[in-house]
């Protein structure tokens, strides 16, 4: 029968503890981390959540106590009570090296069978496994050190926003169904039949509502649900720093979200973030690095090859150029010993992994020039490529030829992998930047329409309303994006506060009035009682506390996160139900036909 913490109170965790507790009588609980029976000693070491400390047994000991200490096997939970002294070995690789706890009382509250593997800070355990059991990988000290931060970016969001005269509201989960970009997560309700709800992509049109109401200032830490492909910065499910400010224009969103990210640093990590951010409209962030969330923290910027190449009779090059796309490349200086023909060969598949046809290439080292495009080209066409990349001896240079989204997306990819292979990056460094001139819409192939780039109540850049419906390809928004090491870690813009405009808005989409009506009519119509000038933005929660502890999985800093299939592999969720429940939702569901 296991023991109780009846008539004990823990008075220290165990980390606390230090040379300044020596003669004081201290209770402690927590995990035995490992004990080492030595015969006429045993060492335990006992771990929580804010360190470890060690607990000794000698022939002092009182005989049950130490016979009892004898039994401790690893993931057991105790709790011990005993005076803290000095330690004969100081052990220099925890907090609590000078001390340990000469046990007095000792107590088993939980015996534990041995874990599928070793609790330990450096795991070479596969992810799967450690996810199946995420309630034993969540006692390693990094994760708990991940999460419990995580809290304190939390807290610092709130004190920040609220000492900045934000009011924090609760908006619903269970929604309308508006599909207009990601896919919605359905809830069917049992109470109207083949009706369904959705879970929130964002609280979007309830925060504007917000606003509507005269609320002026909205924060909300908020659950957001997208169903799409994962990747390892994004889960299904995610949370928001979400916000929203009437009577402002861009640089007041700016401004307060730059002071947010000035706060938390400084109150969880104690560096001072220097403001005010560098502002790159969105034309030159995809003409210099390929990517509308650059990392700038080292070179290896794109050069537009396209004027100089735009007689050349090489067709790969000529029909990129013709078809309205472009020639561009990256030049890798002092490279060609670090990469071999048959590293660029792969990175020619990193470049077809984004939809790119080939990678061209020259290799230039002391002994020789390879090059997979030169033979095509004229002495002039060559001579003009190489003075354009600042191109010498010991350079690699990468050249994609293709449709301008292609050419961005694969040379952007690329230059970040190269950064990351050949160690190009200091990774102690927080670089922070808004993007900013967003166009206000993208053309969707598939559907063969305009989308809106962020969302449909973004509002139009003042120069622009007059090619809402004649010109949507030139139009651009009001809308900024914060970046940071490569990451996109919040977006927002100054949304629509007139009805006219955004039923304009809906026309340019595609939508009948009848269907704006349908699916916003109750945002459309409260326009009409008159709306203040807002806007606002959201922090993904999650990807900025992963930025701000330098791991590259979003997963660590989650307590029970998604895997790549969306499921969750502890609970074995999504899961089959029970007929009786899905007859009570009036849900069928039939076998998927090839």
């Amino acid at each position: 029968m296991m023991e109780n913490m009846t008539g004990l109170k823990r008075t220290h965790y165990c980390g606390e503890l230090s040379a300044a507790n020596i003669g004081q009588e201290v209770i402690v609980c927590g995990w035995v981390q490992r004990q080492r029976d030595k015969g006429s000693l045993v060492f335990v070491d006992l771990r929580d959540r804010s360190g470890i400390v060690q607990l000794a047994f000698n022939d002092e000991t009182d005989r049950a106590v130490f016979e009892k200490a004898g039994t401790l096997r690893s993931e057991f939970v105790i709790a011990a009570k005993g005076n803290v002294i000095k330690r004969e070995a100081v052990n220099t690789e925890i907090k609590t090296g000078e001390i340990e706890i000469f046990v007095t009382e000792l107590r088993i509250l939980a015996k534990a069978q041995t874990p599928p593997f070793e609790i330990l800070d450096k795991t070479n355990v596969k992810e799967e496994l450690r996810l199946k059991y995420r309630y034993l990988d969540l006692r390693r000290p990094t994760l708990q050190h991940f999460l419990m931060t995580r809290h304190r970016i939390v807290k610092a969001a709130r004190d920040y926003y609220d000492n900045n005269n934000f009011i924090e509201i609760e908006t619903p989960v269970l929604i309308k169904s508006t599909p207009e970009g990601a896919r919605d997560y359905l809830v069917p309700s049992r109470v109207h039949p083949g009706k369904f709800y959705a879970l929130p992509q964002s609280p979007q049109m309830y925060k504007q509502l917000l606003m509507l109401s005269g609320y002026d200032r909205y924060m909300q830490i908020t659950k957001c649900f997208r169903d799409e492909d994962l990747r390892a910065d994004r889960q299904p499910e995610f949370t928001q720093i979400d916000l929203e400010m009437s009577f402002v224009d861009e640089n007041d969103v700016m401004s307060v979200n730059e002071g947010f990210v000035k706060h938390v640093f400084k109150q969880v990590l104690d560096i001072d973030v220097p403001t005010p951010f560098r502002r790159i409209p969105y034309s030159e962030a995809m003409n210099r690095w390929g990517s509308d969330k650059p990392d700038t923290r080292f070179g290896l910027e794109l050069c537009d090859l396209s004027d100089v190449l735009k007689n050349t009779e090489f067709k790969v090059f000529a029909g990129a150029i013709e078809d309205g796309g472009s020639v561009r490349g990256i030049n890798v200086k002092g490279a060609a010993d670090k990469l071999s023909r048959k590293e660029i060969d792969k990175l020619t598949d990193v470049a077809k992994t984004y939809k790119a046809k080939g990678l061209a290439f020259l290799r230039w080292t002391a002994d020789a020039q390879s090059s997979s495009y030169e033979k095509f080209l004229s002495e002039q066409e060559k001579e003009a490529i190489r003075a354009k990349m600042g191109a010498e001896e010991g350079d690699v240079l990468l050249i994609v030829a293709d449709k301008n989204p292609v050419v961005f997306a694969s040379l952007g990819a690329l230059r970040k992998h190269i950064a990351e292979k050949l160690e190009l990056i200091d990774k102690s460094k927080f670089d922070f930047l808004w993007v900013t001139d967003f166009p206000l819409f993208e053309y969707d192939e598939e559907d063969e329409r305009w989308v809106a780039m962020h969302h449909p109540f973004t509002c139009p850049k003042l120069e622009d309303l007059e090619k809402l419906a004649s010109a949507p390809g030139e139009c651009h928004a009001r809308a900024y994006d914060m970046v940071m090491n490569g990451y996109e870690v919040g977006g927002g813009s100054i949304r629509i506060n007139n009805p006219e405009l955004q039923q304009q808005m809906f026309k340019a989409l595609g939508f009948t009035e009848e269907e704006a009506q349908e699916r916003f009519g109750f945002l459309i119509d409260a326009f009409k009682y008159g709306a203040p000038p807002h806007g606002g933005m959201a922090f993904g929660l999650d990807r900025l506390c992963m930025i701000m502890l330098g791991t590259e999985n979003i997963k660590d800093v989650i307590a029970f996160p998604k895997v790549q299939n969306a499921s969750e592999l502890m609970t074995q969720c999504p899961a089959e139900v029970e007929d009786k429940s899905l007859k009570e939702l009036c849900i069928a569901i039939t076998a998927e036909q090839e």
